[in-house]
């Protein structure tokens, strides 16, 4: 027999599931026995619940009296440091099953008369809105106990990061890890991707690409939040495969008020088609930016650039073309100028590279944004596979990253320069003592440090300098004496002047009289 037929041994097998309540089980011990045993991984998992940095003990299916009823949650976490202890109890639900309001708000009167500090739900629900809970509760009893939600497709994350990027001390517990990760991913385990957009969806979908489609219309909420809850999905895959935690891009008011960006989202789908959000990848020159127009079956993603402060207008488009190597030539490229209302001018990526100055404006102005575009068809169907919405969404979302934002870089002015200095500096008489010398080098100087020319005294009227001549008159080239002008002194006789000048000088400061 082949041993390419055996089958190695897991830890956590996925054989013998037999159905949900085994399925719902078994994910639920595996995932706790792991928080308890990989410590980095433990600490990532309750720290966002407010449980403090300390010895984790995990137990499942533990028995609490509620009244006349006897309940069991399917776990329950405590963690203690020093003489303080952090307890959550934790519901867990796989496949496509739903939690449930009744079983929730029970879950939440034990925490509370035990004195425990929160109640962890974990299913395949993914929220419009980190840190929003998928299940609507009574809010009365959420004033002593907190309620957290994490979906699986987070846990899978969180897992793959701390294994994979950030690290694990202890190899076994690496080892541990990893086969946690192997359970998770398999199909069997329960613990399903994002694969389907709702019942609403081709109702909705049809009703836009009609042009009938009312903000009172059933089922455009659940496509909107299904729609965000993709975004979120999206995020979380791309992170696991960047080793980084990508999230989607929300206001303040959006994070205080979901109801807000719902009722936006509602008139842009009735008025457009379109239904758009953003996420942020950490050390990205901007967000990226995925727009679905549903009459055009289109799925566009973006990113905004922002231009170089300095250059002529083509030399800042060349800076933007030397980025995109391995963009194709149908991307879409965009250019903004300074004061100017929504973008200059647009052109294919392939007529940029063959003629930058087809993005500058006529007008002249300073070229202040870019924005590189790519498009690709939007699939129709709500589930998985192929022709489907949610695979096209995900398929361009990490098309664009590959292609395009993850070889931008933010441009950076370069840094100053130090002001040249020559000690040998040209022009200079080394003969001549330092005290006496008016010529010394200067950071005025050009850096040539070329001796400046000795200027030569023109002649009277217009006529040319007469040429320098040596002390008996004669021209120093060799030619004819130049006669001496009237009135001046022969440079022979000079000296003999001079003495003469000074002694007359001496006799008029003897004679002057006194008090002068």
């Amino acid at each position: 027999m082949s041993e390419e037929s055996w089958h190695e041994a897991r830890l956590i097998p996925t054989s013998g599931i037999n159905g949900a309540e085994e399925q719902e089980r078994r994910a639920t011990s595996a995932l706790l026995a792991v928080l308890g045993a990989v410590k980095e991984f433990g600490r990532s998992f309750a720290k966002p619940f407010g449980a403090p940095a300390g010895n984790m003990e995990c137990y499942i299916e533990v028995p609490f009296m509620l009244g006349e009823r006897r309940l069991y949650p399917d776990g329950l976490i405590r963690v203690s440091r020093g003489g303080k202890s952090w307890t959550g109890l934790v519901e867990v639900k796989t496949g496509p099953n739903e939690l449930g309001t009744e079983q929730l708000e029970a879950y939440l009167d034990i925490a509370r008369e035990n004195g425990f500090d929160a109640v962890i739900t974990i299913s395949n629900e993914i929220p419009a809105v980190a840190g929003q809970h998928p299940t609507k509760v009574d809010k009365r009893k959420l004033r002593k106990v907190a309620l957290h939600h994490v979906s699986w497709s987070q846990v899978l994350a969180d897992a793959v990061l701390q294994k994979e990027f950030r690290g694990v001390a202890d190899p076994d517990q690496a080892w541990i890890l990893g086969e946690l990760i192997r359970y998770l991913e398999h199909r069997k385990s329960g613990a399903l991707e994002f694969d389907d957009m709702g019942e609403a969806w081709v109702g909705v979908r049809d009703a836009v690409a009609a042009g009938t489609l009312r903000p009172s219309d059933k089922g455009v909420g659940e496509v909107i939040a299904r729609f965000d809850a993709l975004l979120r999905f999206a995020s979380l895959q791309l992170g696991r495969q960047l080793g980084t935690e990508v999230v989607p891009v929300l206001t303040r008011k959006e994070l205080a008020e979901p109801a807000s960006r719902v009722q936006a989202m509602t008139a842009t789908l009735c008025q457009t088609g379109v239904l758009s959000g953003s996420i942020r990848i950490p050390d990205t020159v901007g967000n990226l930016v995925i727009t679905a127009d549903l009459r055009a079956s289109k799925v566009t993603c973006h990113v905004d650039v922002e231009a170089p402060r300095e250059g002529r207008p083509t030399t800042r488009v060349n800076w933007l073309v030397r980025q995109l190597k391995a963009t194709p030539d149908s991307a879409r490229v965009e250019s903004f100028v300074a004061h100017g209302r929504g973008s200059a001018m647009a052109e294919l990526l392939g007529t940029v590279r063959e003629n930058p100055a087809s993005l500058v404006d006529e007008s002249g102005k300073e070229i202040r944004t870019f924005r590189v575009a790519t498009t690709a068809t939007m699939g129709t169907k709500r589930g998985r596979g192929r022709g489907a919405f949610i695979d096209s969404v995900l398929g361009a979302v990490d098309g664009f990253y590959a292609d395009v934002l993850g070889s931008l870089r933010v441009w950076s002015a370069a840094p100053p320069k130090l002001r040249p200095t020559d000690a040998a500096a040209k022009g200079i008489d080394e003969d001549v003592p330092s005290s006496l010398s008016s010529t010394d080098y200067s950071s005025q100087d050009e850096p040539s440090h070329e001796a400046p020319a000795v200027a030569r005294p023109a002649a009277l009227g217009n006529e040319e300098p007469a040429d320098l001549t040596d002390v008996d008159g004669a021209a120093v080239d060799g030619s004819e004496p130049v006669e001496d002008a009237p009135g001046v002194v022969p440079m022979h006789e000079r000296d003999s002047v001079d003495v003469e000048t000074a002694e007359l000088f001496e006799d008029e400061v003897d004679s002057e009289p006194a008090g002068h």
